[in-house]
């Protein structure tokens, strides 16, 4: 599980950064000339959705952050079965066993 967490961590750190990037971007004023801010507005619209991306991707890495430390980690939500460290390596923030996943 330790490996599991310090891969989540670094995971949330990195998308933390990346929301703040787009953040910052966001805020920037919008050009005053009309074709470059309809450009603008269609980068804003780009990192707006990267942005809810990467939040839904960091809500579920702190929901697996919390079964860590709860110890139902690598459990199965839905039959209470173990989920493969397999699945768990390639999905770290996986709630389903492969089969309930399907």
């Amino acid at each position: 599980m330790t490996d599991a967490k310090t891969r989540l961590l670094a995971r949330r750190q990195e998308l933390t950064g990346d929301l703040a990037r787009i953040e910052d971007q966001l805020d920037d004023p919008a050009p005053k000339d009309w074709e470059d801010a309809a450009s603008e507005r269609q980068g804003d619209e780009v990192l707006e959705a990267l942005g809810e991306h990467d939040r839904r991707e960091l809500r579920a890495i702190d929901a697996a952050l919390a079964r860590i430390a709860d110890g139902t980690y690598g459990t199965c939500a839905k039959c209470g079965g173990e989920i493969t460290p397999e699945r768990l390596e390639a999905v770290p923030t996986a709630v389903f066993c492969r089969t309930c996943a399907a």
